[in-house]
């Protein structure tokens, strides 16, 4: 179909409503950190294993380490630029630094107080010890100074600042030791930085114990030998984080590469937007820093502990499986893993080509749990070795250093093939590893599209054109994660194997745009951003709203890494106002404010955290599914979606992404068990509050603990080894039914006794319209819905909130009654 032809929805506008109040939407910066406040937590949780825990303690600093470089980066740049224009929330530059300062203070001296009550101490007990220098033995001591002297010395290079000397560079998150020495002859101490050298261990092992001293405290330890004959004053640890967002214009940028190279060498220098400092630092090395760096009071967090934790992940290769999570292993898919299903479940022990079983029908894979290596790679492996392939192209947003798909690319080229791929230079913090591939790429005579001036392509898509005996195939890939073997054992992602010639000739356009003048506006089955997906989505949400005002089932379920995007987030509250029951699972930031009475009353808001990062992106359109359609009507069958893309303002206008539709009834099945599953999770899931604060879910006394994850890992291993099954998670667990109900069984009938009623109602007018349909209404078995509402047609509708199932109560009986 051609979307642009169908007609567009209005808005739903409800009266005494205004959608633009500041209030309605929560700050962007402030719900980043409330995310990585969720991350903080599974380093404080004491149910995970200690090495699962020094795990976050590593992820929370890099994570807080980014955020510090693009979002404190960028704040600071708009107001140094004289931006005054307020934030949807109504902050403005200046008072979101403030707030964003004085949230993440906290989080850091959490994370250290952490680290040395709690995780410091547990891994002692368990014998892994980090020592303090004066710990170790007197012989110990002695191997360590001979180490220094040996091996740490050498690779030295004390920077001093006096009249002699400028203020030394420091480079970005460095850790360094700052000391003030004080010579016989000079009246003042002279301030030195020696950077602790980041290709020496940092964990510094003695002997064959899993006993350790940190490279810095053995540096300190042995001062005299690296400056001599000078009195060692004070030392203080320190480390600086530089601002990301250095850039220039595309527009005026001669040649993309030399733009890229330039961005790359200024970020090394652009200027110091955060300096953690030892609490017990000197006051004459803190001051000597905050003014030679030009840093006011706010930025400088005086911290305690090693103040970097990201060495600390060593510890996690331990052979301590007591102390660790279960290992996993990611599975072959059984589409793809040498059995395929013939009619009657008759096992097929030929083994036909990756492009047999996708012709066979759509395949999803769902990562870490399915072998990025068996799929993903295997796909563009075999188009690249097989002699009917005439044409292979890729998108590369960010890949392994290693990266076995490029090599892949660069053989279909030695094979003859057509190979066009797309690397976008402009990912952040990977621009160098994409330089080194479009090289490389080029070296081999491959065409390399480095990006669009404006845009940047974002889309996770492969093509393959494949001669057959019935012409010309189009083998699609489209997926919500990079092309990246590494990412992919601990990213969960999606990805859509299919031959679905619309959605082909779609990839076809979108290929076409990044080496041609322009992109299409039209496309038959993919949403795509900028010039449709936005269109889409509102037309998408609109159409939920126009059901539920007709009294049909309308819902919302959205999976997604963001909801940023103020217009999208005003037409999820117009469609809240209008009925329609949502469920938004946002791992990371989320403008929206659930449960506002008469707004998103309707709308709850998730977020799961656990071992692996959650990254898909799964969009589901009930549209008017239950309801019973007349011939001149055009719902009735649900939609699900899948892509690149998260509701952000970046990613709807200003990227390039891909969202295709997924048709197939299988594949939609595990989409709805992945919803229902995230949505029961009682040990990872977090729900939002009003206000912006999140709350975990813990499962009641005697409950089963579900967590979406764990399952997810049995399911695939399950279907991994299984002649019977076919799906890639075959879904086959307790959770069947209506999206988010347990199942039929009922918590409480409503009309069991007066009581029941009470207890839900509060007198007036609900009360009197839950009373006179008593036998209408009830309970269920669900985490999700507090009230279910059977319709005259025997379906079910569930719903959360008493407002909502007396409007329908009322709009569903009124009449007849």
């Amino acid at each position: 179909m051609d979307r642009a032809s169908e007609p567009a929805i209005p808005a739903y506008e409800p009266a005494d409503v205004d959608l633009t109040d500041p209030s309605l939407y929560l700050n962007r910066e402030l719900s980043a950190l409330a995310f990585q406040r969720r991350v903080l937590h599974e380093e404080l949780d004491e149910r995970n294993p200690l090495l699962e825990r020094v795990r976050f303690l590593a992820i929370i600093t890099r994570n807080l380490d980014e955020f510090t470089m693009k979002r404190i980066g960028g704040l600071k740049q708009q107001i140094e630029a004289d931006v005054t224009e307020a934030a949807p929330d109504g902050r403005t530059p200046e008072e979101q630094l403030a707030a964003v300062h004085e949230t993440l203070q906290p989080m850091l001296a959490t994370q250290a107080r952490c680290y040395r009550d709690a995780i410091h101490p547990a891994l002692a007990a368990e014998g892994i010890k980090i020592l303090d220098y004066d710990d170790a033995s007197s012989v110990e001591q002695s191997e360590l100074r001979t180490y220094f002297e040996e091996s740490v010395l050498p690779t030295l290079t004390p920077l001093s600042f006096d009249p002699a000397h400028p203020f030394p560079f420091i480079s970005n998150r460095s850790l360094s030791l700052a000391v003030l020495t004080q010579h016989p002859n000079a009246e003042d101490p002279t301030f030195t930085r020696i950077k602790i050298p980041p290709n020496r261990p940092r964990l510094v092992q003695l002997g064959d114990e899993t006993r350790y001293v940190l490279l810095e405290e053995v540096i300190r330890a042995n001062l005299d030998l690296l400056l001599p004959n000078v009195e060692i004053v004070d030392t203080a640890l320190f480390r600086l984080t530089r601002n990301a967002e250095v850039r220039r214009n595309q527009e005026i940028a001669e040649d993309l590469i030399d733009m890229v190279e330039d961005v790359l060498e200024q970020r090394r220098f652009a200027s110091v937007v955060r300096m953690e400092i030892a609490a017990d630092a000197d006051s004459r090395i803190r001051s000597t820093l905050a003014t030679q760096l030009g840093l006011d009071e706010r930025e400088i967090y005086d911290l305690g502990g090693p103040l970097d934790y990201r060495d600390l992940a060593e510890l996690t290769d331990l052979d301590r499986p007591d102390l660790s999570l279960d290992e996993w292993t990611p599975q072959h898919h059984p589409r793809l893993n040498g059995r395929r299903q013939q009619s009657f479940g008759t096992p097929d022990t030929t083994d036909p080509s990756v492009f047999r079983r996708i012709q066979d029908g759509d395949i999803l894979l769902h990562h870490p749990y399915h072998d990025f290596t068996d799929t993903v790679q295997r796909f563009l492996s075999a188009a690249a070795e097989d002699p009917d392939v005439l044409a292979v192209k890729a998108a590369i947003y960010r890949t392994a250093s290693d990266s076995q798909i490029i090599q892949s690319l660069i053989t279909a080229a030695e094979n003859g093939k057509q190979v066009a791929v797309m690397v976008e230079l402009k990912a952040r913090f990977d621009e160098q590893n994409n330089l080194e591939w479009v090289r490389k790429l080029e070296e081999n005579g491959i065409h390399v599209a480095y990006g669009t001036v404006g845009l940047k392509t974002h889309t996770k898509t492969a093509l393959v054109v494949r001669e057959e005996d019935d012409g010309v195939e189009l083998y699609s890939h489209i997926g919500t994660g990079n092309y990246h073997s590494e990412t992919a054992k601990g990213y969960v992602d999606l990805g859509l194997l299919t031959a679905d010639r619309d959605i082909g000739r779609d990839l076809t356009k979108v290929f076409n745009f990044f080496t041609g003048p322009s992109l299409d506006e039209e496309f038959r089955e993919l949403l795509i951003a900028p010039v449709t997906m936005r269109r889409e989505f509102t037309r998408y949400i609109r159409r939920e709203a126009q059901h539920a005002q007709a009294g049909r089932p309308a819902r919302i379920v959205a999976k997604m890494n963001g909801l940023e995007d103020p217009a999208i987030v005003a037409e999820l509250y117009r469609a809240s106002m209008a009925g329609v029951d949502i469920d938004l699972i946002v791992r990371d930031i989320c403008r929206l404010r659930p449960g506002l009475e008469g707004i998103s009353e309707n709308v709850s808001v998730y977020s799961l955290v656990g071992r692996f990062l959650e990254h898909s992106r799964i969009f589901y359109f009930e549209n008017g599914a239950r309801a019973d359609p007349g011939p001149e009507d055009d719902w009735g069958e649900p939609e699900y979606y899948i892509g690149s893309a998260d509701w952000m303002t970046r990613n709807l206008d200003y990227r390039v992404e891909a969202v295709t539709p997924v048709t197939s009834p299988e594949i939609q099945r595990q989409l709805r068990f992945t919803l229902e599953l995230v949505l029961s999770d009682n040990r990872k899931l977090w729900e939002m509050d009003s206000d912006g604060e999140y709350h975990q879910r813990y499962p009641d006394d005697g409950e089963r603990v579900i967590s979406a994850q764990d399952v997810l890992m049995r399911e695939a291993l399950k279907a991994s080894r299984s002649d019977d099954l076919v799906a890639g998670i075959p879904g086959d667990y307790p959770l069947a039914g209506d999206l988010c109900i347990a199942g039929d069984s009922i918590r409480q009938a409503a009309t069991d006794t007066a009581d029941t009623l009470s207890e839900v109602t509060d007198g007036g007018e609900t009360a009197e319209v839950l009373s006179t349909y008593g036998d209408r209404w009830y309970i269920p078995d669900s985490a999700v819905y507090d009230y279910a509402v059977r319709t005259p047609d025997g379906e079910r509708r569930y719903l959360k909130t008493k407002a909502g199932v007396t409007d329908l109560l009322e709009r569903l009986y009124s009449d007849s009654k």
